[in-house]
This record gives C-alpha cells, structure tokens and sequence, in this order.
C-alpha cells in the first residue's frame, strides 16, 4: 500500500521501461574543442558540437546536432535533446530535461527607437537554470540584457514557451503551452499559468498564483 499511487505508478512504468542507459562515447562526427572538460559517462551523439570552455557534469546525454556553446556549464544528471541550440555562458543544472529545437540564450527583444529607426540594444547578460527543470520543446528563452533571466529549480515548462529576457521565474512553477512572458517580469514559487496565458513585463506574481487559459495579466 502507498499513500499516492499516482506517483507510485511512475516507478511501476521505470520497472518495465527502464531508461535508457548513457553510454560514454563521442560519436566521431561530434565536434568536441579541446578545452572542454567532461565528466564521467558523458554520451555526445552525432553531428553535436561543443565549443570552448564548456563543462560537462556526469551523466550527462547530449543528442544528435545540438549546439553548446562557449563557456556554458551543464551540470550532473542533465539530458539535452537532438537539435537543441545552447548559447554562450549559460548554466544549467543538474538533471534538467530540454527537449528538441529549444533555444536558450538568443537576445531578447530590447530595441530603442530614434527617428523612426529601431536600434537593437546588445544583450550581455546570461541565462541561468536550477536544477531538475524540465524545458518542452521549441521553447525560447532569452538571455538578459545585463542581467541574467532566471529560471527556479523543480520548474516544468511545456512546449512552444517564450521567456523574455530579464524574466525571473521561481521554484516549482508550471507553465502549460503557448505561454509568452514579457521582459523583467517575476514569476514567484509555486505559481501555474494555463495555456495561451500572457504576460506583460515589469510585473510581479506572486506565490502560488493560478492564471486560467487564454489569459493576459498586464497593469
């Protein structure tokens, strides 16, 4: 007997279909540069490419054709899919999940307009992620512009999610698709925004918050 057999029946489905195991190899086509320091059990897949400085914890599984960029460190336990695209000088910690054709660390969407000219404003902040966060697939999240956007440990963010820059998102929040939050907002712990919700930059909401689909939360 258990107190909660829906969780319970998570490890009865890890009995019959156990995960895959990480194998420690580098495919030969991978590109690899040599500075990057790997842990133990690493497996990188074919056509993946990892550039300098970047570190590697154990146990980690890189899938075919992503890009790790510069100096970007991925910690114990984490998986990245195939055709995932990490930027330069980004965190992520140990056992996170992202899934294929996300984009972590692009600029954000900062623009000055001066006589009907629109001036792209460089992004020199960073992306750092807590640990078991779970990013779905083709989600965006950009980098800050002179800080970091911040995502909180225990997050689970479903697919086709943007995270603008300067965002700070709390511990154990759920995002489901489709969900757009502007620059410089605060997502507090424990809050859940439904699908197609929208949220305009410069707020804060707080701990423990539900927002219902297709909303928009602005000022």
């Amino acid at each position: 007997r258990v107190k909660n057999p829906t969780l319970s029946f998570i490890d009865i489905i890890h009995m019959f279909y156990p995960d895959k195991q990480i194998h420690n190899t580098i495919h030969p086509s991978a590109i690899v540069a040599a500075n990057v320091k790997l842990g133990n059990n690493v497996g990188i897949a074919p056509h993946a490419v990892i550039e300098n400085g970047v570190q590697i914890g154990n146990s980690v599984r890189i899938d075919a054709g992503s890009f790790i960029g510069a100096n970007t460190k991925i910690g114990n336990g984490s998986n990245i899919s195939s055709n995932v695209s990490i930027y330069h000088d980004i965190t992520i910690g140990n056992n996170c999940i992202i899934d294929s054709g996300t984009v972590i660390g692009a600029d954000g969407y900062g623009l000055i307009s001066d006589k009907n000219i629109h001036y792209k404003i460089p992004h020199i902040g960073s992306v750092s992620i807590d640990s078991n966060v779970w990013i779905g697939s083709n989600c965006s999240i950009d980098r800050g512009t002179l800080s970091n956007t911040i995502i909180g440990s225990g997050t689970k963010l479903d697919n086709l999610i943007h995270i603008a820059h300067n965002v700070i998102i709390g511990k154990n929040c759920l995002m489901a698709a489709q969900v757009g939050i502007a620059g410089s907002t605060n997502i507090e712990d424990n809050v859940t925004l439904a699908g197609q919700v929208g949220v305009i930059g410069h707020l804060t909401i707080g701990k423990g918050s539900i927002v219902a689909s297709k909303s928009a939360v602005y000022q």
